[in-house]
């Protein structure tokens, strides 16, 4: 499984490591879902983003922030995406920000 290191956490890194015929399956279910879901991949990146925010799954907002850029996303449609949920879920959508804002700027370079 190749993916860039440096967007993923360390757990994920060491479940892709220590356990590679699990994280086989695994990305495989996700790939599966991915292809059953009605939403173009775009909105799809756009809401996983925001149910990883409402979570509070900061570790994982990286990876789908560069996916998301790649699927065409603009930084006000992530930075949306991840506010989304501020009615529902509270304060902890913001603790997502900092971790966004990262790879959106560095994308500017």
């Amino acid at each position: 499984m190749s993916f860039d290191k440096s967007l993923v956490s360390d757990a994920f890194q060491a479940f892709a490591t220590e356990a590679p015929e699990h994280a086989k399956a695994w990305m495989s279910l996700v790939q599966s879902l991915g292809k059953a879901s009605a939403l173009d991949t775009k909105s799809h990146e756009l809401a996983f983003i925001a149910v990883l925010a409402a979570l509070g799954r900061t570790s994982g907002i990286p990876f789908h922030v560069k996916s998301a850029l790649e699927k065409g996303s603009s930084r006000e449609e992530i930075i949306s995406a991840i506010l989304i949920g501020l009615p529902a879920a509270g304060h902890v959508v913001t603790q997502s920000l900092p971790a966004a804002l990262q790879v959106l700027d560095s994308s500017l370079d």
